[in-house]
């Protein structure tokens, strides 16, 4: 193999060019916009510091924190601000916190959960059921939303779980394949029974275990883990800097998109922008519908199957203030809004207590996100309007008077895969298909997991795949 094309300049296909050319292969890559990254985008702007996309990675996962030592940047990693690592939860118009050691969907310590005002009593009675009720029934698949309503009752589904998924994977709770996102709460089910009694005995085993277990056990014990998110000094956007400027000249052609992948008698070949583009291999770093779009030539079936995965668009704002405009004491990282709150807002993220060095002293930058697949209209408004609407809603939340400094919207188009009931079904289908076509390989978000080091780890895992 000498030639390999990677359609897609997004984090996935620059994570796969770059482990080719580090091999010695000879990579193209070609990305439809005018800039690399996809959906992470960084900007500054004076001494602010704006994500349009992601603003963080986990460091449990080895995709990006490898990526990073290899580009040099692990000095600029930088960890979550240690004096306020907690979230919120939004019921009625009032900011709650997230009862301590409630991790996603199970809490692994009672005293903060049957004391937060998030839930009702009936709510906190209901969820304490778990503790007796038996396991369930062996499926193919689950929803989350009926796993939670299962073990908790609808009351712990609607003001946590679902607000919380929704930060991760901007999805509906009904739709959401358990297997596909959060299988430890079905290996916790049959090995515990109770999920409470399986967190709380995780809780307990964090305490006669070494002070330097691995950052991957941490992630499957009890409780949420505000350290385990890094960010980049210079905001993430720096990584899709380091990479291209790492890729040989030449390697990365911008504002060419490919419009067909066909098979050839010598390997493959991509039409991209009037040109013939031949390749001994190519991967197909792109959104599921558009790597469907792409391969249907080669194989119809292998369409059907990514055609099947649904996506979701978002939109981001970033407003700055004055602090002094703020009446919350803004002592966390965030908050989330239920869907059941009727708000159109997915959520806010306070930026700059989150992380430093986003906002100039003084001041505070806040993130608010909208879209995803149970509110998608409002990705779509025109920008003046998002950003008033953004506005809006955070100065009902928190406080705040007057208007921002500053707002800018990002939007990301079918950004977020959505892993439905069957998902893991569907992938496994998917890559037998892919083995029926040598040279070629899938990679992204819409496979084996959405965040920014499981992209990492599926545009390298491709490139490895035809190295091997």
């Amino acid at each position: 193999m000498s030639r390999v094309l990677v359609v897609g300049g997004g984090i996935t296909g620059l994570a796969a060019a770059l482990r080719l050319a580090e091999r010695g292969e000879t990579v193209t890559v070609l990305e439809a916009a005018s800039e690399p990254g996809g959906a992470i985008k960084t900007i500054r702007r004076d001494d602010w510091l704006l994500e349009g996309g992601p603003d963080a990675f986990v460091t449990y996962k080895p995709g990006a924190m490898d990526l990073v030592d290899r580009l040099g940047l692990a000095g600029e990693v930088i960890g979550t601000n240690q004096d306020h690592r907690r979230a919120f939860i939004v019921r009625r118009g009032r900011l709650y916190p997230i009862p301590e050691g409630f991790y996603l969907l199970a809490p692994s310590r009672l005293w903060p959960f049957m004391t937060t005002r998030v839930l009702s009593w009936p709510g906190k009675l209901r969820a304490a059921f778990d503790l007796v009720l038996p396991r369930g029934q062996s499926t193919a698949d689950e929803s989350l939303a009926a796993f939670v309503r299962r073990r908790f009752g609808r009351e712990v589904l609607d003001w946590l779980a679902q607000p919380l998924v929704a930060g991760i994977y901007t999805a509906d709770p009904a739709q959401l394949s358990l297997r596909a996102t959060f299988p430890m709460f079905l290996d916790l089910e049959r090995e515990y029974r109770s999920l409470i009694l399986a967190m709380r005995a995780r809780r307990l085993a964090e305490r006669s275990v070494p002070a330097d277990r691995s950052a991957a056990d941490l992630s499957r014990s009890a409780g949420a883990r505000y350290g385990v998110f890094a960010s980049m000094a210079r905001g993430l956007g720096s990584l899709v800097e380091a990479i291209t400027d790492r890729l040989p000249a030449g390697t990365l052609r911008c504002s060419v998109r490919a419009d067909a992948v066909v098979r050839t008698a010598g390997g493959w070949e991509a039409h991209a922008g009037g040109e013939q583009l031949a390749a001994d291999a190519v991967i197909i770093a792109l959104p599921a519908p558009n790597a469907a779009a792409l391969v249907r030539p080669v194989d119809a079936a292998l369409a059907d199957l990514l055609a099947g995965i649904p996506y979701a668009s978002t939109a981001t704002v970033n407003l700055g203030y004055v602090r002094d405009q703020i009446r919350h004491p803004l002592d966390g990282f965030g908050a989330v809004v239920p869907a059941a709150e009727k708000r159109r807002l997915l959520a806010c993220t306070f930026s700059s207590v989150k992380y430093p060095g986003r906002a100039p002293k003084g001041q505070v930058l806040l993130r608010a996100f909208f879209g995803g697949s149970l509110s998608s209209k409002e990705a779509d408004l025109p920008s003046p309007q998002l950003a008033a609407l953004a506005h809006s809603e955070c100065a009902a939340l928190l406080g705040i008077r007057g208007e921002p400094e500053f707002s800018w919207v990002w939007r990301t188009r079918v950004a977020m895969a959505q892993y439905g009931v069957g998902h893991v079904d569907r992938v496994r289908a998917i890559r037998e298909r892919e083995k029926a076509l040598p040279g070629l390989r899938l990679a992204g978000n819409a496979y084996e997991g959405i965040g920014v080091p499981d992209c990492i780890r599926s545009g390298e895992a491709a490139a490895d795949s035809l190295l091997h």
